[in-house]
């Protein structure tokens, strides 16, 4: 059995297969430590690496040492004040009997807790692992990049990497047995002279038959062993074609509420969450596109900048917003082609008479065509009048229909997961 170990060194000289080690071994504390990054970050630094924090009880390594080994007798003193199953308290003051808070060493030496950096990719790798878009449906070839390649048989010609071994040999040995078949015969036959030869006895005539069938029997062994063992022609290579690959096309409404009744805070609150999304889908999917829609009496599409950082504000009329959702659909992305998902943000306040609009666009323009579409409520107050419209609704398009509520930044990533967790039966685009 052959060993083979691969001592390259990586990229400033760290070993990537530890680190990987490493970082499965604490990824419950990774875990911890995104979750609370994303609450605390600017949504600037949302995407940054990370320092991770390990306290020094979870670093502690198993150790082995031998034994005193051997037939000991050991007198224990007994006591007058405890029996088996007691429980010492704890002495006042810290365990040395000083007063202060830490825990201190009894040899007066001790360990603080272990902190390392994980990088951009693998801070992104942790925040959305086990996510995925819901429902996503393969419908139609996207571009003429994406192929999948798929084996068609035996070539003649091709890469060296695509050698096939087994084909090559049979080959070869087709050839060579093809090739020396007659060689191979007269052998035989002179053989067999030659053996006669030999019970027939010595005479004159008889060595110089036998001279000549050796010279005979030795130009035969040239010209059979003069057959290469392995030539051009029989090497066989795995054919594979390129096939185009079905990728699925899909689109993301991002529609925001900026109305008067979204104060600061619960903008803030709502621009995490799709800071949050927009990461998620640059990060898992490669060919996306994402509709930014802002909306306060009127809707407008936008871009990323407008949508992240712009000001403008005014009164609520959520309908409006559908409204233009549902005409940019139909002009530009039609649900037989596209996988099309929403995610609305709002603190649920609207105009009462505007609710029904809402519950028609929905009904007609949107829901009956769409993959997935999520609602969270922001804010710490009762459910508003959006929220009743939409829990409505929810029971009607449950396969297709998702609302949360969201009363502070430290329940985004939370509510995020749980919107966008993936389901054992999906697959990872």
């Amino acid at each position: 059995m052959a060993y083979i170990v691969d001592r390259r060194l990586n990229s400033k000289n760290k070993s990537l297969v530890n680190r990987e080690r490493f970082l499965k071994r604490y990824q419950k504390q990774i875990r911890r430590a995104v979750s609370d990054a994303v609450s605390r970050r600017n949504i600037t630094d949302m995407e940054q690496g990370e320092s991770i924090t390990i306290p020094k009880r979870d670093i502690s390594e198993p150790g082995f040492r031998h034994g005193q080994g051997g037939k000991r007798s050991i007198v224990h003193t007994g006591n007058k004040e405890f029996v088996e199953g007691d429980r010492i308290q704890r002495p006042p003051g810290g365990a040395g009997g000083g007063s202060g808070s830490g825990q201190a060493s009894a040899d007066g030496e001790g360990m603080e807790d272990f902190v390392f950096q994980i990088s951009q990719e693998e801070f992104l790798e942790y925040l959305f692992e086990d996510l995925a878009l819901p429902n996503m449906v393969k419908r139609q070839l996207l571009s003429t990049d994406s192929f999948d390649y798929h084996r068609a048989g035996v070539s003649e010609v091709g890469n060296p990497a695509q050698i096939n071994i087994v084909r090559s040999m049979r080959s070869a040995q087709g050839r060579r047995i093809a090739l020396r078949g007659k060689e191979r015969r007269r052998r035989r036959e002179v053989l067999a002279a030659l053996e006669a030869l030999e019970q027939a006895g010595d005479s004159p005539e008889t060595e110089a038959q036998r001279s000549l069938l050796k010279a005979e029997l030795t130009h035969l062994n040239v010209k059979i062993h003069a057959i290469p063992w392995l030539d051009d022609f029989d090497l066989k290579y795995n054919l594979k074609v390129k096939v185009p690959k079905p990728s699925p096309k899909a689109v993301m409404f991002c529609v925001m509420d900026v109305s008067g009744s979204m104060t600061q805070d619960i903008k803030d609150t709502a621009k995490r969450f799709f800071f949050l999304l927009y990461l998620f889908l640059k990060k898992n999917y490669e060919k996306i596109e994402v509709v930014f829609i802002r909306h306060h009496t009127q809707a407008q599409e936008v871009d990323e900048n407008t949508f992240f950082y712009a000001r403008e504000t005014g009164g609520t009329v959520v309908s409006s917003a559908l409204n233009l959702m549902g005409d940019i659909i139909e002009e530009h992305y039609s649900p037989s082609q596209w996988n099309i998902y929403v995610a609305q943000a709002s603190d649920g306040d609207n105009w009462h008479e505007d609710n029904q609009r809402c519950h028609d666009a929905l009904i007609s323009n949107i829901l009956p065509f769409v993959q997935y579409y999520t609602y969270i409520e922001i804010g710490d107050r009762d459910p508003q009048g959006l929220w009743y419209l939409y829990e409505h609704l929810q029971r009607d398009f449950m396969d297709r229909f998702a609302i949360q509520r969201v009363r502070n930044n430290a329940e985004i990533y939370p509510v995020f997961r749980e919107l966008f967790k993936r389901h054992t039966c999906e697959e990872l685009d």
